[in-house]
C-alpha cells in the first residue's frame, strides 16, 4: 500500500495491513524454503541446504514476531 492510509479501500489501515502482509509473506517463505531444502538435500548439497535452513529460521522468526505484534495491535483496536 502507499504511505497514506487507505482504509476506505481495504477496511484496514496501512500499519495493520502491512504487518498482516509481512507475517503472511514470512510464513509463506518459510514454507517455500522447505522445498528448497529438500531439493538441496536430494542433490547432496549440504552447504546450500544449510543456507536455506538459516533463511527458513529467519522467516519463521519474522512470522512469529509478526503474529505477536498483530495480536497485540488487534487487541488494542478492539
Amino acid at each position: 500500500m502507499s504511505t497514506t492510509e487507505q482504509p476506505n479501500v481495504t477496511g484496514t489501515g496501512d500499519p495493520i495491513y502491512n504487518v498482516i502482509w509481512f507475517t503472511e509473506q514470512s510464513l509463506s517463505n518459510a514454507l517455500r524454503l522447505e522445498t528448497y531444502i529438500q531439493d538441496a538435500d536430494s542433490a547432496g548439497d549440504g552447504e546450500l541446504a544449510d543456507l536455506f535452513r538459516r533463511a527458513q529460521e529467519a522467516s519463521r522468526r519474522g512470522g512469529e514476531e509478526g503474529k505477536q505484534l498483530l495480536a497485540a495491535r488487534i487487541g488494542q483496536s478492539s
